[in-house]
């Protein structure tokens, strides 16, 4: 059975259309509900959201869903997603909810789900409750139904637990820090964790209003971060997105880095401490430059398709610990059993207090190859998989590119596009590659 519902990242869309409507995400807990009592005789669930003004709707719809199916629910507030990963984990809940649609702007929102042990959950969970959802409801009686309770201290843990991973005897103290919250769910937190360990915050991106969320703030506008860096003259500038799993960090020169160099940072560290790291999953999209930085180190370096999720999975086959994308989604499993902004960020900031040295300095094996890459918007049925002129242009620009380079070139999830990318050494040779591949889909 196909997935009607379930992306790569849960369910998500545009508020007050389908399936982001109220009576569907009723009907969507209750489905839920009912698949946890198929092995569990009282489930609890516990619900997080970020700081959409649409979260309030969802969370009553998601509340009287479970209730309705006999499942009682804890509700935590404003929480970022790695926060209802671990509290799901750590008050031992059935399952953990996330109303959250990530980087996206205030009109979207979503529904994601955290296992009993914090981790995602595997496709054939999600076809079982899509399966559910065609079933008429079954509705229990009165004496059968479920409560609800709020945990008052749901910031608080989660704090104390991203603090905890930063090693006991280094501080941050001396150190000045901008810290953007993307006016999400870390907003009342992130500033927390980084004071309490001895910086110096300054707050960006902290005060939601409910349609302010990633509002040119946040990981996916870095240039809020980059300029409050330089105006405050800060050692180093954070940026969490609406729910705080991805993180852009930038130094005291204003110079921005990405997740794939903040993953070969996280490695390097490890090695330069003596400890083993067999390898590191990266996605189809990792930068070549971290590739080749990770074989000189002896680690072995593999491409999962592009979500963490699929990173996860690749790690969870090789019993590795290390893996992340370019956008910031980093996974360290020997701390969080999902990728979290906040510690990730924790990671860095340590590596760099240890060894006295900058982030730069720390990245200096590591030049990013130039990529190109371009949409090409496909006319409805368009084979692209069949187009010769397209198989013939991708030969060439393979050849051209040799060792140097690489080509990838996938359909979008969510789009009617074909991504496009191209990566070598020449940033020319790049470009040029990339658009006579694109230019054969545009004819």
């Amino acid at each position: 059975m196909s997935r009607q519902y379930f992306g790569t990242d849960g369910i998500r869309g545009m508020v007050g259309q389908p399936p982001i409507t109220p009576d569907f995400v009723l009907h969507l807990a209750h489905a839920v509900g009912r698949v946890l009592k198929r092995t569990e005789e009282h489930p609890t669930v516990l619900i997080g959201k970020d700081t959409r003004i649409s979260g309030y709707m969802l969370e009553s719809a998601l509340e009287s869903g479970f209730n309705s199916a006999g499942v009682d629910v804890v509700l935590l507030g404003p929480l970022p997603t790695p926060g209802v990963a671990y509290l799901t984990r750590a008050q031992r809940a059935s399952l953990g909810v996330v109303i959250s649609a990530s980087h996206n702007s205030f009109p979207d929102n979503g529904i994601k789900f955290f296992s009993a042990h914090g981790t995602k959950l595997p496709d054939e969970w999600e076809i079982a409750v899509e399966a559910t959802l065609l079933e008429d409801p079954v509705w229990v009686d009165s004496a059968s139904l479920g409560k609800t309770r709020r945990l008052e201290d749901a910031a608080g843990r989660y704090i104390e637990f991203c603090k905890s991973t930063f090693a006991y005897n280094l501080t941050l103290r001396g150190i000045r820090i901008v810290v953007d919250a993307a006016h999400g769910a870390a907003y009342h937190i992130a500033p927390k964790v980084f004071h309490e360990l001895g910086a110096e915050v300054i707050a960006i991106g902290c005060s939601p209003d409910g349609l302010n969320i990633n509002h040119e703030v946040g990981a996916t506008h870095p240039q809020a971060l980059i300029e409050a860096v330089r105006q405050h003259k800060a050692d180093y500038g954070i940026a969490l997105d609406g729910d705080a799993d991805r993180l852009q960090l930038v130094d005291a020169q204003g110079r921005l880095f990405n997740g794939d160099e903040l993953l070969y940072l996280m490695a390097d560290d490890r090695l330069g401490r003596g400890e083993a790291v067999p390898g590191v999953v990266g996605t189809l999209m990792t930068n070549m430059a971290v590739e080749v930085a990770l074989k000189t180190r002896g680690v072995e370096f593999v491409r999962a398709k592009v979500g963490d999720r699929y990173v996860l999975e690749e790690l969870e086959k090789r019993k590795w610990i290390l893996g992340g994308e370019g956008s910031g989604h980093l996974l360290a499993l020997d701390k969080h059993t999902t990728g979290d902004g906040l510690i990730s960020a924790l990671m860095v900031l340590q590596a760099c207090v240890r060894s006295g040295r900058s982030m730069s300095d720390l990245l200096s094996a590591v030049a990013l190859f130039p990529q190109t890459l371009i949409n090409v918007r496909l006319r409805p049925g368009q084979d692209w998989k069949s187009n010769t002129r397209l198989a013939k242009e991708s030969l060439a620009a393979e050849r051209a590119l040799g060792d140097g380079g690489r080509l990838l070139i996938r359909a979008s999830g969510t789009e009617p596009l074909l991504r496009v990318m191209v990566e070598a050494r020449d940033a020319a040779l790049a470009q040029s590659c990339a658009e006579r591949i694109a230019d054969t889909l545009s004819a």
